[in-house]
């Protein structure tokens, strides 16, 4: 059996515990989780209790970050780490460039070299803020070929929120498995350990990385007590070990560099956990999508799924907003997003098919690809979309040939070096406001 055949034949049996924020608890072995105690004197079954921490200990209940491992040998049993080279990956502070006001858009990345993993694969588009500060965040995609083995990554420097845009990925991290489809997304605690293994021959998708305050899901206000996305939906690995003997690269991102030891065994080794600092995995088609359902385009932030809360109310670090299949139905109304000029910063992933306001196919916005929409830079629908839009017959029109999504963020991003050189960049993004002619009859 390949290991492509057997990483799918372990997926296609994957249980979950469920709730966004929930205390999760579970044991793959019975007996392995103590009660009544996080840190027993033995704990059970010649366990070592470990504690995970996500948040300061003393940060108010509602938003304290915490799971207690019990596992095979303690995280503290490791030779030294060594810095290794960063590949393509780069972090805030991005000083390489500097902030460019311009609309840019990128081709899908480029195929890459054969054997190259997950994390080999990781290409950083930009980002702002500084990850020593935890505050600000980072844009990645990846294209990968090869799942990683005997090696395994673990982010010091934020969570990753995985969108996977084509090809599964299975997720074996240290609370257990995930499986990540296309139209899925998965989250990883900052500081927990993972391996991808890949369901099929190619994967290829976009990170943010959140150096800020965890995603949380957003206040629901005046929508009341249902809607968008349901806490329910959220699935968190239950618990699975490896239990072996041999040598394992454990890869460190730690401000900014990658770290790399050798262990003399597989760092998943925890038998039973309990917390909340836990990975999932949502089902973006499950989000549950409120709109207008008499006049006028909402605002995106309508469509947010996760949100990094800053120091101010209602601005965020990062918002993941996602464009799922919904009804238009507004009356006497330009239904494809407006144009406009935005105090946050915007980029643009597509999943599959194709986004209402923008063009498809070659040189358009195509899945992998990407566009990217600074601060105050003037955006909105092309010219074919303005066209068909401004004459289209107002029926109610369901929107369900395209799965698009957003990271939105307070701060400008910096596109990195090789973003703003790379090959894949499209030139003449510009080209698509052409023809906006001059309507305006007094």
């Amino acid at each position: 059996m390949s290991g492509i055949e057997q990483a799918r034949k372990t997926a296609e049996g994957l249980e979950y515990s469920a709730g966004f924020g929930n205390q999760h608890s579970s044991e793959a072995v019975t007996g392995a989780l103590p009660h009544g105690r996080n840190s027993p004197q033995r704990a059970p079954l010649g366990l070592y209790a470990e504690q995970l921490s996500g948040s300061a200990f003393t940060e108010p209940r509602a938003h304290n970050r915490r799971s207690w491992l019990y596992r095979i040998r303690p995280s503290a049993a490791h030779p030294p780490f060594a810095r290794i080279d960063d590949g393509a990956l780069r972090t805030a502070p991005f000083t390489e460039s500097v902030p460019d006001p311009n609309r840019l858009r990128w081709d899908p990345l480029p195929e890459p070299a054969a054997g190259t993993d997950f994390l080999a694969g990781l290409w950083t588009l930009g980002g702002n803020g500084d990850a020593t500060q935890r505050t600000g965040m980072a844009v990645h995609l990846y294209s990968a070929n090869a799942s990683m083995t005997d090696r395994v990554f673990g982010d010091a420097d934020g969570e990753l929120l995985i969108v996977p845009e084509h090809g599964g990925l299975l997720l074996r991290t240290e609370m257990g498995l995930l499986r990540a489809e296309p139209g899925h997304v998965a989250l990883i605690p900052r500081g927990v350990r993972f391996r991808v293994e890949l369901l099929d021959a190619t994967a290829r998708g976009y990170v943010c990385e959140n150096y800020g305050q965890p995603f949380v899901l957003p206040d629901l206000g005046p929508i009341g007590a249902n809607g968008l996305a349901n806490a329910r939906d959220f699935l968190a690995p239950v618990a699975a070990y490896e239990d072996e003997d041999r040598p394992v690269e454990v890869i460190n991102k730690f401000c900014g560099n990658l770290w790399s030891a050798t262990y003399d065994h597989s760092p998943l080794d925890v038998v039973a956990w309990h917390g909340n600092h836990t990975p999932y995995v949502y089902d973006l088609r499950r989000f549950n999508v409120i709109g207008s359902i008499s006049y006028d385009h909402p605002d995106p932030s309508i469509f947010t799924v996760l949100t990094s809360p800053s120091d101010t109310p209602g601005l965020a670090g990062v918002d993941f907003v996602v464009f799922a299949p919904r009804w238009l139905v507004g009356e006497d109304t330009f239904r494809p997003p407006y144009f406009h000029r935005n105090v946050m910063s915007e980029y643009m992933g597509l999943i599959e098919g194709a986004y209402d306001a923008k063009t498809a196919g070659k040189g358009g916005f195509v899945p992998g690809g990407g566009s990217l929409h600074n601060m105050m830079s003037a955006h909105g629908p092309d010219r074919e979309t303005f066209d068909r839009a401004s004459e289209a017959e107002l029926k109610p029109q369901k929107i369900d040939d395209g799965l698009a999504f957003m990271f939105e963020t307070r701060w400008p991003v910096t596109a990195t070096a090789q973003a703003a050189t790379a090959g894949h960049l499209q030139r003449g993004y510009d080209d698509v406001w052409q023809g906006l002619s001059r309507n305006f009859r007094p």
